[in-house]
């Protein structure tokens, strides 16, 4: 990396988020291809808006240029909202923008993928809904992370399997297209095995007292809850769980954890004994998840979390399609990154090419004590894994 970029960058990591919002990242010189990140920087998500822009910044710099084009980016705050993130989307296509990376949220992210397809760009996404690569999907659109089904599938089940006799759940839910998912693959998953789904709390996305809900829940005297909420929501409903003393009397599962940040901010009391499912860990033993975490310890000083982790590999997936189809023109990116297999942050990844899902691994942690951490960001060891994915013919996508 350039001193000038390696000073930009440890700049950017000490500057506030509110410095950081809406402005040109690199020079936007002319020729240059110019990536976008689409992401909540303000309101309860923005915490991982900070995170995802750092690693698309630190992937275009390591690779400077591309087919002997700089590379140049700016950022788009969505501000978590879908008609907010489609008219800001369209704006950066006119400015000339084709390579979008971000769309932490399934329903912001549905609608900006629509909007990359008419105007003739690329829109990979880390968010959940089974929809974007389903019955919602397009050419233009593409995702990195597991999917709803999938994360359950590699949850709940493999829970099921460590605690045969754990038999009653209650969920706690989100009210959105994310929300829902997540709880019909787990309704599917406790009607399978004859579980008694013994209550649901739904929750708004601007949620942040959860106490009603667990009140609720204890109620009910579940075996386990079950968290299907994200980011600053999961935690939220987390600490106020264990302040309830809820660790003591049931296990408690979050489905889909935000990662590391979200780990620092609870700390080792609260995480310690709880299931946490994971689209990626910085300890995962993979030989380019390796390098990868070598990078952001030299160049940032800290270990990755999933929001850097995920946008670094969803932006240098179409960086090495480019370089594959020998073209930055989206049509031909789009064609190289259909059915590309390479070495990823989990293993060996593919790009489905008949729903432009990526194929890979999800991950069950389980929390640790204080006194067992070998490090400071040892806060979980990995209980399980695997890839569990709909086949095509039941995803309802339709390529046109």
């Amino acid at each position: 990396m350039k001193r000038r970029h390696f000073l930009q960058f440890t700049a950017l990591a000490a500057t506030p988020t509110s410095l950081l919002l809406n402005r040109p990242a690199f020079a936007q010189n002319a020729g240059a291809i110019q990536f976008a990140c689409p992401l909540p920087m303000s309101g309860p998500f923005a915490a991982n808006g900070k995170y995802a822009e750092m690693g698309m910044k630190l992937v275009l710099q390591k690779y400077n240029k591309v087919l002997g084009k700089e590379l140049a980016y700016s950022v788009i705050d969505t501000e978590g909202k879908p008609a907010t993130a489609v008219r800001k989307l369209q704006e950066s296509i006119e400015k000339g923008t084709r390579f979008f990376a971000g769309g932490i949220l399934s329903s912001e992210s549905l609608a900006m993928g629509k909007e990359a397809e008419k105007g003739n760009s690329i829109f990979v996404t880390t968010a959940g809904a089974d929809e974007i690569t389903g019955s919602e999907c397009n050419r233009a659109t593409f995702r990195w992370s597991v999917p709803t089904f999938g994360a359950i599938e590699q949850t709940v089940r493999p829970l099921l399997e460590k605690l045969p006799k754990a038999k009653r759940w209650y969920t706690i839910t989100p009210q959105y297209v994310f929300g829902d998912g997540l709880l019909n693959a787990a309704k599917a998953i406790f009607k399978e095995k004859g579980i008694e789904h013994v209550g649901n709390s739904y929750h708004s996305l601007a949620e942040k007292e959860f106490s009603g809900y667990l009140t609720n829940a204890i109620a009910s005297k579940p075996d386990v809850l079950l968290l299907l909420n994200f980011g600053s929501q999961s935690s939220d409903a987390l600490r106020q769980a264990v302040s309830f003393g809820m660790k003591n009397n049931m296990t408690i599962l979050v489905a889909w954890a935000s990662g590391l940040e979200q780990f620092e901010a609870l700390g080792a009391d609260i995480c310690d004994g709880v299931y946490f499912g994971a689209q990626y860990w910085h300890g995962i033993d993979a030989p380019f998840n390796k390098e990868f975490v070598s990078i952001v310890n030299a160049g940032l000083k800290m270990d990755p979390n999933y929001s850097l982790a995920g946008s670094y590999i969803c932006t240098k997936i179409m960086l090495d399609a480019m370089i594959k189809a020998g073209s930055s023109d989206p049509k031909a990116v789009i064609a190289a990154m259909e059915g590309m297999k390479y070495e990823g942050l989990t293993g060996t990844e593919e790009i489905r090419k008949g729903d432009h899902q990526v194929i890979k691994n999800y991950y069950l942690l389980k929390g640790k004590p204080k006194a067992k951490m070998r490090n400071k960001n040892d806060y979980a060891d990995i209980v399980s894994f695997g890839k569990s994915f709909l086949p095509l013919d039941k995803t309802m996508c339709k390529l046109g």
